[in-house]
């Protein structure tokens, strides 16, 4: 659906130059939610804006659907780029016009003809939730509420693609939640490919189907949110992964403390149905090896349940080894940290 093709973006000249962007290369399916994280400045606002063009790569190429977006003129752009909606961190609405006039407002650029930008306003005010807010202008909303005009502004022209730059970071977390389950409803309804930037890892955690993730103008780390969310391998995804889940330094302590006889702290993730069985307090019935939970979670990767416990064991060394495999025989990914 989507193919960027040793994307290289530069900006300035000489001595000023900056480099935003180098050789970076990303594939994206139809109908799937993609989530590109990094922190500020790693790029990502220039990737998701070289999409659509807004921004102009220096080098490399930009394919949607089949075309290639960096060959066309700019009449021949300006068509492609109505089948690719936008949402913005600060909504970027026009203040001085209604709710229904911004969400009308792409409709009538396309020269869309009266009875169908009503037809059309109704059923996206429906589809957000602003059907009662028809009339009202951008100061008189709240946030979410704004990004949901946003959404159905983007969605006015059918696009086969949503681009969704930084889209919730202005938001409260309750806020953010219902905007998330609202492009989840969209993709699931419509199909809809949906690209969003974040530095927030409970975003993609929340709705994505893949991350890639982005760190000095390349991709370092990329693949399916479980694999890379609990199996993380650069270390700017394992610095997100670890604002999300524990306090390192409590959680050293624990691990680094002393005990009498033979111990092994590991990490062990439960993933799907897996995450609400006893398998641990089954299998050190079976092997008299004692355990204590030093941190634990049980959360969601999309619609997927999982759960991490850092466990430390103790108990005859070979105890702990026959334990240790029995649990990765049950299906369980075990990670020994000390």
């Amino acid at each position: 659906m989507i193919e960027l093709k040793n994307l290289t973006k530069v900006y300035g000249k000489g001595s000023k130059q900056a480099t935003a962007l180098s050789a970076l290369s990303l594939s994206i399916k139809k109908g799937e939610i993609f989530g590109v994280i990094g922190h500020s400045g790693a790029g990502k606002s220039t990737l998701i804006r070289c999409i659509n063009l807004l921004e102009r790569p220096t080098q490399g190429e930009v394919w949607v659907d089949g075309v290639e977006l960096t060959a066309l003129r700019k009449h021949q752009l300006q068509v492609q780029r109505r089948k690719i909606g936008m949402i913005f961190q600060h909504f970027n609405l026009l203040s001085s016009a209604t709710v229904y006039n911004n969400i009308a407002f792409p409709l009538r650029l396309a020269g869309t003809e009266g009875a169908e930008i009503e037809r059309k306003v109704k059923e996206l005010l429906f589809l957000v939730g602003l059907e009662e807010h028809w009339n009202k202008y951008p100061a008189e909303l709240s946030g979410g509420q704004k990004q949901r005009v946003g959404i159905a502004r983007a969605l006015a022209s059918d696009p086969d693609v949503l681009l969704c730059d930084e889209a919730t970071s202005a938001l409260d977390p309750q806020t953010t939640d219902s905007i998330l389950r609202l492009l989840m409803d969209i993709n699931t309804k419509f199909n809809l490919t949906i690209v969003l930037i974040t530095h927030e890892m409970h975003v993609i955690q929340s709705i994505c189907d893949r991350v890639a993730v982005i760190h000095g103008g390349g991709i370092v780390e990329q693949g399916e949110v479980a694999q890379v969310f609990l199996k993380p391998k650069h270390e700017v995804t394992k610095e997100f992964i670890r604002s999300e889940t524990q306090s390192e330094g409590p959680l050293r302590e624990a691990i680094d403390a002393v005990h009498t006889g033979y111990t092994q702290a590991v990490k062990i993730t439960f993933l799907g149905h897996k995450t609400y069985e006893s398998t641990l307090s089954q299998v050190v019935q079976g092997t008299g090896v004692h355990f204590a939970i030093l941190h634990g979670t049980i959360s969601t990767i999309k619609d997927v349940p999982y759960g991490q416990l850092i466990v430390r064991f103790e108990g005859p060394a070979d105890a702990v080894q026959v334990t240790l495999t029995e649990l990765t025989a049950q299906g369980l990914d075990v990670e020994v940290i000390s």
